[in-house]
């Protein structure tokens, strides 16, 4: 990778940081297309500030994660309107000053769930009522699936369920709620907690289980679900996919998929 006065600079905005693998999976990208870019993190909890950083450092591009991705949507110029819908934006195009905010994880979930089955007609329990909850259960109600929310703290799965048109039910009460496709879409598990479960093991009875969390690669959930029969979406498959719609958006080329995902897994394989 060649680093001059032309390379152009990507980043990702967040706190904490510490376990993103977006600068090993998108450099990786610029380097199989020979794009002359550099994608960097930058780990802050001035939201503010960063943004005008992005203005006045003229970076190209920023991916937004935790706990920025609904903060960041007035900062912004425009807001594409399924990000608006969502209520969530993690992918930020800087067009010569102007700020355009999109979001690529509902493509990236719906992308991932279509490797395995089709959503169309099924009953999906979403996990969690965050950001990456929204993103995936817009995409899956988009698709024609038919939601439950299941969430620790009621109010905020109840809101959820809400705008998505969906049931609502507590996360330890999902004994005899028929499901096609678990989704889990909350932090339980996630690097370095990865012995944690966000589910009693009884309750994972679905045929299809997808994590979106994607380190580690393999979570106690999947372990579980494996072990069970269940056919596994692991985490890494949204996160390759939504990062592939990053790449489309920012440079206007195919992304190199095989690639991407070559890089994400030896980053986890040998941290």
């Amino acid at each position: 990778m060649r680093i001059d006065q032309h390379t152009v600079l990507y980043a990702v905005i967040g706190h904490p940081l510490g376990h993103t693998l977006s600068p090993v999976m998108h450099n990786r990208a610029f380097e199989a297309t020979g794009v002359n870019a550099l994608y960097m993190a930058f780990e802050t909890k001035r939201l503010e500030e960063a943004v005008n950083g992005l203005r006045g450092l003229g970076i190209r591009g920023c991916s937004v994660t935790l706990p920025f991705k609904s903060a960041v949507m007035p900062l912004l110029d425009d807001v594409d309107p399924l990000a608006r819908a969502i209520g969530a934006v993690n992918t930020i195009v800087n067009r010569g000053g102007r700020l355009a905010g999109y979001n690529t994880d509902a493509a990236g979930a719906l992308a991932a769930v279509r490797e395995v089955m089709e959503p169309s007609g099924s009953r999906v329990v979403i996990l969690g009522a965050g950001g990456a909850a929204r993103a995936a259960g817009f995409a899956l109600k988009e698709a024609g699936a038919a939601l439950t929310i299941a969430n620790r703290t009621p109010e905020k799965g109840k809101e959820l369920a809400r705008a998505l048109n969906a049931f609502f039910a507590p996360i330890d009460d999902l004994r005899g709620i028929p499901a096609d496709l678990l989704v889990q879409a909350t932090s339980v598990g996630m690097h370095p907690h990865r012995d944690r479960c966000p589910l009693d093991e009884a309750l994972i009875q679905a045929p299809v289980v997808m994590e979106l969390i994607y380190n580690p690669r393999e979570t106690r959930l999947l372990e579980i679900a494996r072990r069970k029969g269940a056919a596994v979406i692991p985490g890494l498959r949204m996160f390759i996919h939504q990062g592939a719609a990053q790449f489309r958006l920012w440079t206007g080329k195919e992304p190199p998929l095989e690639a991407m995902e070559a890089a994400v897994l030896a980053a986890l394989e040998h941290p």
